[in-house]
């Protein structure tokens, strides 16, 4: 494997010389550590680990956060590090063993298409409260308002392939909150998540570590309740877009059938008034999606193939659907609206994600 290790870490103590002497005994030769403005009397196990050839050590001359550190290094290897398969980021409190960051490395260089997380067991008895309590909380609210499933959310423990890199770099966070973020950020540019199950070791139940419990968790939660609220922002605006096309739509049919068409016969006048009405405001209901819902830069006509083609699909879908049950339950001709109305709802939310995921989602 070619693989950089990096190690984050804020007024180390020993354990830093334990975590380097680890990785060098399981055969890891590029380790680059961060030094985020540690104190004057914890810069010598920095000075001690730089003397082994295989230890790089940058530094910021202040403290700028976990987060912050991790994107000097990711930036770091892209620059100095460009053939590398991919890096390692590892804590610094020696609570990572360094047979579980070769098992995450190796499921990295196997699967580069997926961030490795190193994922700890949280039901074991010697887990302190906190730690059981926050990432259960955290880790519930993620799944149910974000679709993000991951055992442990706030492992240090992670391995991401070379080419991910850049999306390392501009995510958002400077802190612990940055972790959280790289989670939420990876489902929205369709990078998968593995897992990987660890050792649970904690020292001292964690006492050395940095995280404040009410500043660091507020900065979590506040970056996860705003994913919340873009998501709840973005379904909220297409559900206007569709009223309004739905509204615009009947319109159409009226002014057509009614005034424009009138001189057809009844069946060419309704067939014509129809196909108008809905050409426009599907246009429009394209347009709408494109540049006030979703944003997308997406090329225009490779979008608009992909909107119409779904478009035509969940029309079919529909129509299927409730022929399908109508013959299942044989119900009667006024009963047959009160099946569409969910087959469309249930289509309209699959057309919601399919544009999201797909019609306008940005390579």
């Amino acid at each position: 494997m070619n693989v950089t290790i990096i190690v984050p870490s804020l007024d180390p103590d020993d354990k830093l010389i334990q975590v380097v002497e680890g990785l060098l005994s399981e055969g890891f030769r590029d380790i680059v550590l961060v030094n985020d403005g540690s104190h004057a009397d914890h810069l010598w196990p920095f000075e001690k680990a730089a003397e082994h050839p295989e230890v790089t050590v940058l530094t910021h001359e202040v403290n700028k956060g976990k987060g912050r550190a991790m994107k000097t290094a990711f930036a770091w290897c892209m620059e100095h590090r460009p053939d590398i398969d991919g890096v390692v980021t590892v804590d610094g409190d020696n609570q990572h063993r360094p047979h579980d960051v070769r098992a995450c490395a190796e499921a990295m260089t196997a699967q580069p298409d997926k961030v490795w997380l190193g994922v700890r067991d949280f039901s074991l008895e010697h887990v302190p409260l906190r730690s059981r309590l926050g990432n259960t909380i955290t880790r519930s609210i993620m799944k149910l308002a974000c679709g993000v499933s991951v055992t442990d959310t706030q492992t240090g423990l992670r391995a991401i392939a070379a080419e991910h890199l850049g999306l390392m770099c501009a995510i958002e966070g400077e802190r612990y909150e940055y972790e959280t973020q790289m989670l939420l950020s990876l489902r929205s540019a369709g990078v998968g998540i593995g897992e990987v199950v660890i050792d649970t070791v904690y020292i001292d139940e964690n006492q050395s570590s940095h995280f404040n419990a009410l500043r660091d968790s507020w900065k979590i939660y506040k970056i996860i309740f705003r994913h919340m609220f873009r998501q709840a922002r973005s379904f909220l605006t297409f559900s206007a877009s569709s009223i309004a096309c739905f509204l615009l739509d009947n319109g159409l049919f009226t002014l057509f059938n009614s005034v424009l068409l009138r001189s057809l016969a009844d069946g060419g006048r309704e067939l014509g008034a129809t196909a108008g009405a809905r050409v426009i405001s599907s246009i429009v209901n394209f347009l709408l999606n494109r540049h006030l819902v979703f944003r997308s830069k997406r090329d225009i006509r490779q979008s608009a193939a992909r909107y119409f083609a779904l478009a035509a699909v969940l029309c079919a879908l529909s129509a299927l659907l409730v022929t399908l049950l109508n013959r299942v339950f044989h119900v009667s001709r006024v009963m047959e609206t009160a099946i569409k109305i969910p087959v469309d709802c249930l289509l309209f939310l699959a057309s919601y994600r399919i544009q999201k995921k797909w019609v306008f989602h940005e390579e």
